[in-house]
């Protein structure tokens, strides 16, 4: 029998107790590590409401997010394939380093270098929208995307040829059976994944929504211009979105022949010559303006308001005759828009194009 103040057993406990720290050490750092994993595969990703902003309009109520139903979004999003020669994306017309709005042209190209009527709008904070396009005529995120995948000037597909070449494809077919639980490609997940990725383009970390929050302070000319905007401007952009969704004529034109706007949806003539009340969130990136691109810098957008209104039966009438803004008014007004800018949504990886 062995002394238990041996040698030996000094060593054996010391081996058993150095055994069992070693298999604790291991399980605690795979235990972080794992921890760690998943906390960065998930930090920043999801659907959330700003507390500043009101609830939103798309709940997911019959379109249960998940990840990977996100990603199936966000893969088709930034994919040619919707589109009949392959050579235009969403993304395309949609840049995120714009904040998802052109590359500062009037009119986007489609297919066979088709060129469109209408400038292509930023997209952000689109679960707050009651419905889309300059004129209104989509009321539904989740059909918001059939609209430009079969314009003949856009992308020239139907959803049936869309539909054919995803189900020929092994890696759309693994995708869908991850997202939907099953490799079938239907036209209606299709539009809902892409429904999911849109509805997570959030732009609520601006110095605007910092100085909402009380998190930061703005300069004299930014107070100065946010005062002006509230006074001249905010009755149509609403804050915090920055946009009422309403229709409204701002005195562009004075006849309407080449686009009637929402006149074009609800064939009323009291609603020709109005257009969608754009978000300005990101404003100062999402040149050019107007929704027929116009005018490319707020310069030029504040001098119509200014001084440049066309008078027409159905303008607005909080336009009057324009708002006569000095110079330094202009200025610190343009001061303000620039505090809209959100460089995390402008580099938000989530929202990039992921490689395949």
């Amino acid at each position: 029998m062995n002394n238990a103040n041996s040698p030996l057993n000094d060593r054996g406990d010391n081996f058993f107790r150095m055994k069992h720290f070693l298999l604790f050490s291991l399980s605690l750092f795979l235990l972080i590590s794992c921890a760690k994993e998943k906390i960065e595969e998930y930090d920043g990703w999801g659907f959330y409401k700003p507390s500043h902003f009101p609830e939103p309009h798309y709940k997911f109520e019959k379109n249960n997010l998940t990840r990977a139903r996100f990603d199936l979004g966000r893969d088709l999003f930034y994919d040619p394939i919707l589109s009949s020669d392959s050579t235009i994306s969403c993304a395309k017309c949609h840049a995120q380093t714009h904040g998802f709005a052109d590359h500062n042209v009037n009119f986007s190209l489609g297919v066979n270098n088709s060129i469109g009527k209408r400038n292509s709008p930023a997209l952000s904070n689109l679960a707050w929208y009651p419905n889309f396009m300059w004129d209104g005529g989509i009321n539904h995120i989740e059909t918001f995307s059939f609209a430009p995948i079969t314009n003949p000037i856009e992308m020239h597909e139907t959803m049936s040829n869309v539909v054919a070449k995803l189900n020929a494809s092994s890696y759309y077919k693994d995708k869908f059976k991850k997202a939907y639980g099953n490799p079938t490609v239907t036209d209606q997940n299709l539009l809902k994944a892409l429904a999911q990725f849109m509805a997570l383009m959030i732009s609520a970390e601006s110095k605007y929504d910092n100085y909402v929050l009380g998190k930061t302070t703005f300069s004299a000319a930014e107070k100065n211009g946010l005062q002006l905007f509230r006074t001249h401007c905010a009755s149509c952009h609403t804050e915090p979105l920055t946009s009422s969704f309403g229709f409204a004529n701002n005195g562009l034109d004075s006849d309407f022949t080449d686009d009637l706007g929402r006149g074009l949806v609800t064939q009323d003539p009291n609603d020709n010559g109005k257009f969608r009340i754009p978000s300005l969130r990101n404003v100062s990136l999402t040149y050019p303006y107007m929704h027929d691109g116009r005018f490319f810098t707020l310069s030029q957008v504040l001098d119509h308001y200014s001084n440049g209104i066309v008078q027409s039966s159905t303008l607005d009438p909080s336009l009057g005759i324009g708002f006569n803004f000095t110079t330094q008014e202009k200025q610190d007004i343009i001061t303000f828009l620039n505090t809209l800018t959100d460089q995390n949504y402008l580099a938000n990886p989530y929202l990039s194009e992921k490689k395949k």
